[in-house]
């Protein structure tokens, strides 16, 4: 095999497929990526639950397949000179030749390497930023504990033109709602994707549009030469949309940035795991945080309230998840007394709004 290529592009495919390799490898040919050369050249990691295939422009000189060490190969190609970058394959060796850097290095039984999973059928598209808004907006409330896996995904609710994002630890709930352009007026589907995957596919594919695929419990992302398939997780997920929905007798309105900002400033003086105390009254929120050993902390934010006042807690990155997934100005949380979980939605006028983060208060001391 022999071909050259523009040091840019390599390095910057071989970055992205690299993201996809696993920590713990089940076996060391797993830590390999695959270059294949033929009329372009197409970069492929798989480890039996993720697979990552990007494919550039390259000058092929002799068509051929190679596995090389993928974190390796993602060090030096980011290191190279910006010159075009040489790979010849010469006994067990890959020599990449790049402006006066040569390196050496030692390929791996490319015949062990599994095969990478067919892309499932199309079920649509949208485009890359509405996805990756969605994604980091529920994200944060999925759980990392992978003694159960149903918490650390993300479930995936299809009907038509609207697409539902939701994902829970327990001790809140996430939701997204948005449109997407399916291939059919009467599409339906469910699935639950592992969060950690579908945050890194966001990430990574967010300049274009993202076209979906699903089928025999494999999920597919593409766009613009890159390719994700990921293993699903078990369909089965809690009734998310009940818990959602209710009547809150209590309800503020408050301005996200400066109320973030101020949660973020009492919260230095908060020992971890305590709670960040809301005092709602007419005209006002007053954020209280500490007394402990550190000290205390307060700050006076604006608040429009209804429904009477209230005294409530969270614990403060719970609270900052939620008001940071919020898009409008305006955040909106929705109450009923100081045991009951609150409803953080976004402020859009008279429509429902399409973000909605459930959290659990605590006991207040």
């Amino acid at each position: 095999m022999k071909f050259r290529v523009n040091r840019d592009v390599l390095a910057d495919a071989v970055a992205w497929v690299a993201r996809a390799l696993p920590n713990r490898p089940a076996v060391p040919v797993l830590s390999g990526l695959l270059l294949e050369a033929d009329d372009d050249l197409v970069l492929s990691v798989f480890d039996y639950d993720v697979s990552a295939r990007a494919s550039i422009e390259a000058d092929v000189v002799e068509p051929g397949r190679v596995l090389i060490p993928g974190r390796i190969l993602a060090e030096i190609t980011r290191s190279l000179p910006g010159e075009v970058v040489e790979v010849v394959t010469s006994g067990v060796e890959a020599v990449l030749t790049c402006g006066s850097a040569e390196f050496g290095l030692l390929t791996m039984p490319v015949e062990d390497f599994p095969a990478l999973p067919e892309m499932p059928p199309k079920i649509g598209a949208i485009g890359g930023g509405v996805f990756a808004a969605a994604v980091g907006q529920v994200a944060p409330a999925a759980s990392r504990d992978e003694t159960l896996p149903m918490l650390t995904g993300i479930r995936v609710d299809i009907a038509g033109e609207g697409v539902t994002m939701a994902t829970t630890d327990r001790y809140r709930i996430a939701a997204r709602e948005f449109t997407w352009r399916p291939e059919g007026p009467d599409t339906t589907a469910a699935a639950m994707v592992p969060a950690r995957v579908l945050v890194d596919v966001a990430k990574s594919l967010r300049g274009g549009e993202v076209s979906v695929s699903l089928g025999d419990g494999v999920a597919g992302f593409e766009s613009v030469g890159r390719s994700t398939t990921v293993r699903l997780l078990d369909e089965q997920f809690i009734d998310y949309r009940s818990r959602l929905t209710g009547d809150w007798s209590i309800r503020a309105d408050v301005r996200v940035a400066p109320f973030i900002d101020a949660i973020k400033r009492v919260a230095l003086v908060a020992e971890p795991n305590t709670a960040i105390r809301l005092s709602f009254s007419p005209g006002q929120v007053l954020i209280q945080a500490g007394g402990g050993d550190v000290g205390r902390g307060t700050e006076i934010v604006d608040a429009e309230l209804s429904g009477g006042d209230i005294q409530i807690a969270f614990q403060a990155q719970f609270l900052l998840d939620g008001l940071n997934g919020v898009e409008t100005e305006f955040v909106r949380l929705n109450m009923e007394s100081p045991s009951r979980p609150a409803l953080i939605t976004e402020v859009p006028g008279d429509a429902d709004p399409a973000f909605r983060y459930l959290v659990m208060s605590l006991r207040l001391g």
